[in-house]
C-alpha cells in the first residue's frame, strides 16, 4: 500500500475505502479553525493584561481573523474546485499553522492582529475545502451522515475552545492557545496526504476572478460595517455600508451576465436553498450572540475562571452530539424541513429560558438553556448544510461549501453586532438606573458602563481605596483621625459592595432582555423558514424546479440522484 494517496477520487470506480478516515482529517481541520475564535473568549483577559490591549485593539484581534476568513471563502473555494481541493486544504493548514506560530512569538497588539489575519486567510482556504472534499469523497447514500458528523464537530468546537484554552491558561500564558494548534495542524497535514484523496472539478470553467474580487469587497465591507456600527454610525461605518451595498449590487449584476458566474444569484429562486441559507444565518445569529454574553456572565458575574468556564460549557457540547444523533434518525423519517424548524424552535426555547436570568441566578439556571441550545445546533445545522450542498453540481462543491460557511460567518457577525450592541446598551442603561442617587463620580460611571469587566474594575478600585484608608486608620496615632479614616473606609467598602451588586444585576437584566430579543428574532425566523422550505416529498421537485430556473446547466441534487452512478463522478 502506498504511503500517500494520489489517485483522484473522481477516477475511482467505487467509493473510497478509507473515506471515514478522510472525514477524521477533515473534522480535525475544522475543529482548529472554529476553536481559534471560541478559545479567544477566555484567553482575551490574559492577552489584554500582558500586551496592554485597548478595547479597540482587542476588537481587531478578533476581527483581524473574521474579516479575511469570511471575505475570501467564495473565491478560494472556486480556485480549489478548479485546481485542487486537497491542495487548498494543505495550503490553508500551512498558513494557519504559520500564523499560529507567529502569534505565539509577537509581543504587540499589531503583531497579534497580523498573525490572526494570516490565520484567517488560512481558514478561508480550509473551511470550504473540508466540506467540498467530504462531498466529493462520500457517495450520496452516506453523505448526510458524514455532514452530520462534520456539523457536530463545528458545534463541539464552540464548547471545546473555552475548555482547552482554560486548561492551558491554568499553567501557561496566552501564547499556549496559539501553539496548541501547531501539533494538531502538523497531524492534519500528514493525514491530508496519507488519507485524503486528491479531488477537483472534472469540468470546471474558467474562474470568474472579477466576480471573486467583487465578492471579497462586498463581504469584507459588510462584516466591517457589522463590527463598526454598534459603536456608532461614524464615517467608518457609513463608508463600509456604502462600499458593501455598491459592491453587492455590482456583484449581482456581474454574476447575472457572466457565462460562468462564481455564484449564480438565480440559485436563490430555489426555496430549499434560500430557506436553508436564511436558517443558517438566523440560527448562527442566535448561537454566537448567546455564546458572546453567556461566557461573559459565567466569567464576570458568577466569577468562574477560564477553566471553570470551559467545563461549564460542556453540557452544550454533549447536547450537540445528542442533537446530531437525533438528526440522523429524524431527517429520513420526518424530512429536512421538520428537522430544521425543530432546531430553530429549540434555539428559540433556549433563549426564552435565558429571559429568566436575574442577579440571583446560579450556574444551575444555565444548564437547561445550554442543553436546549446544543440540541438545537445538532438538529438544525447538518440538514441546512446538506440542503445547501445539494443545490450544487460536482464542479462547484467548493463554492457550495463556501456559501454555507459564509452564511455561518455572516450570521455570527450579525449576532454579535446586533445582540452584542443591545446587550451593551441595556447594561449601560440598567447601571445608570441602579446607581442613580449614589455619589459615584460621573467619570467612574462612564468607565463602568463600558463593559461588565470595566464595571467590576470600578467596584474593585473603590474597594482598594477602602483598604488603603483602613490601613491608614490602623497606622494613625490620633484616635480621632483613625476613627475618621475608619468611617470613610467603611463607607467606601459599602459603596464597593453596592457597585459590584449593581454591575451584576445590571448585566443579568441585560442578558434577560437581550435573550428576549434574540428569541423573538429566531422565532420569527423559524416561521419564515417553515414557509420557505418545501415539505417532505416535495423537496426534490422544488429543488429541480429551482435549479432549472437558475439556468446555466445547473443540476439539483435530486437530478443527480437519478443519474447512473458512473455519470455522477462521485458527486
Amino acid at each position: 500500500m502506498r504511503m500517500f494517496i494520489n489517485e483522484p477520487v473522481e477516477r475511482m470506480d467505487r467509493p473510497y475505502a478509507r473515506r471515514w478516515w478522510t472525514l477524521l482529517v477533515l473534522c480535525l481541520s475544522l475543529l482548529m479553525i472554529v476553536m481559534a475564535n471560541t478559545a479567544l473568549t477566555v484567553a482575551a483577559p490574559s492577552m489584554t493584561q500582558d500586551l496592554g490591549l485597548t478595547s479597540t485593539d482587542l476588537q481587531w484581534v478578533i476581527d483581524g481573523y473574521t474579516i479575511p476568513y469570511s471575505a475570501l471563502m467564495l473565491l478560494f473555494a472556486a480556485i480549489g474546485d478548479k485546481y485542487s481541493r486537497r491542495g487548498a486544504l494543505v495550503l490553508g493548514l500551512v498558513l494557519f499553522g504559520g500564523g499560529a506560530i507567529w502569534g505565539s512569538l509577537v509581543d504587540s497588539a499589531t503583531g497579534v492582529i497580523a498573525a490572526r489575519a494570516v490565520m484567517g486567510v488560512g481558514a478561508a482556504l480550509i473551511m470550504p475545502a473540508t466540506l467540498s472534499l467530504l462531498a466529493a469523497t462520500f457517495p450520496r447514500a452516506e453523505r448526510t451522515k458524514a455532514i452530520t458528523l462534520w456539523a457536530g464537530t463545528a458545534g463541539l468546537a464552540i464548547a471545546a475552545g473555552p475548555l482547552i484554552a482554560g486548561m492551558l491558561l491554568e499553567s501557561f500564558s496566552w501564547q499556549s492557545t496559539f501553539l496548541i494548534n501547531v501539533p494538531v495542524i502538523a497531524v492534519a497535514i500528514v493525514g491530508a496526504f496519507v488519507l485524503v484523496p486528491p479531488s477537483k472539478a472534472t469540468n470546471a470553467p474558467r474562474i470568474d476572478y472579477v466576480g471573486g474580487l467583487l465578492s471579497v469587497v462586498w463581504i469584507a465591507a459588510l462584516v466591517f460595517t457589522l463590527i463598526e456600527a454598534p459603536h456608532g454610525w461614524d464615517a467608518k461605518a457609513v463608508t463600509g455600508t456604502v462600499i458593501g451595498v455598491v459592491g453587492l449590487v455590482a456583484f449581482v449584476l456581474w454574476e447575472l451576465h457572466h457565462p460562468h458566474p462564481l455564484l449564480d444569484p438565480r440559485r436563490f429562486a430555489d426555496r430549499a436553498f434560500t430557506g436553508a441559507n436564511i436558517a443558517v444565518v438566523l440560527f448562527l445569529l442566535a448561537v454566537f450572540g448567546a455564546f458572546y454574553y453567556l461566557t461573559q456572565h459565567l466569567q464576570f458575574v458568577l466569577q468562574y475562571d477560564a477553566l471553570e468556564t470551559g467545563i461549564r460549557m460542556l453540557p452544550l457540547a454533549g447536547a450537540v452530539f445528542a442533537g446530531s444523533a437525533l438528526t440522523g434518525y429524524l431527517t429520513p423519517r420526518i424530512g429536512m424541513k421538520a428537522t430544521i424548524v425543530a432546531g430553530m424552535v429549540g434555539g428559540t426555547l433556549a433563549l426564552a429560558l435565558l429571559t429568566q436570568v436575574d442577579k440571583s441566578s446560579s450556574y444551575g439556571d444555565f444548564v437547561a438553556p445550554l442543553i436546549a441550545l446544543g440540541l438545537a445546533i445538532g438538529l438544525a445545522l447538518s440538514p441546512c448544510t446538506d440542503a445547501i450542498m445539494g443545490a450544487f453540481p460536482e464542479e462547484e462543491l467548493g463554492v457550495g461549501s463556501a456559501v454555507n460557511d459564509t452564511s455561518q460567518e455572516l450570521g455570527g457577525a450579525i449576532g454579535i453586532a446586533i445582540l452584542g450592541s443591545l446587550l451593551s446598551t441595556s447594561y449601560s442603561s440598567n447601571l445608570s438606573d441602579a446607581t442613580a442617587g449614589s455619589e459615584l463620580p460621573a467619570d467612574a460611571l462612564n468607565q463602568a458602563q463600558d463593559s461588565v469587566a470595566a464595571g467590576y474594575g470600578v467596584a474593585e478600585g473603590i474597594g482598594d481605596q477602602a483598604r488603603q484608608l483602613a490601613e491608614q486608620a490602623a497606622r494613625a496615632t490620633d484616635p480621632q483621625q483613625a476613627a475618621q479614616f475608619q468611617e470613610q473606609a467603611g463607607q467606601l467598602a459599602n459603596g464597593a459592595h453596592k457597585m459590584a451588586d449593581a454591575v451584576g444585576s445590571s448585566f443579568a437584566d441585560a442578558v434577560a432582555h437581550t435573550s428576549l430579543v434574540g428569541a423573538a428574532i429566531l422565532g420569527v425566523g423559524a416561521l419564515s423558514v417553515a414557509f420557505l422550505l418545501p415539505g417532505k416529498g416535495r423537496g426534490a421537485k422544488a429543488g429541480a424546479e429551482g435549479t432549472t430556473k437558475a439556468g446555466n446547466g445547473i443540476k439539483s441534487s435530486a437530478a443527480l440522484e437519478k443519474e447512473p452512478e458512473f455519470a455522477r463522478t462521485n458527486s
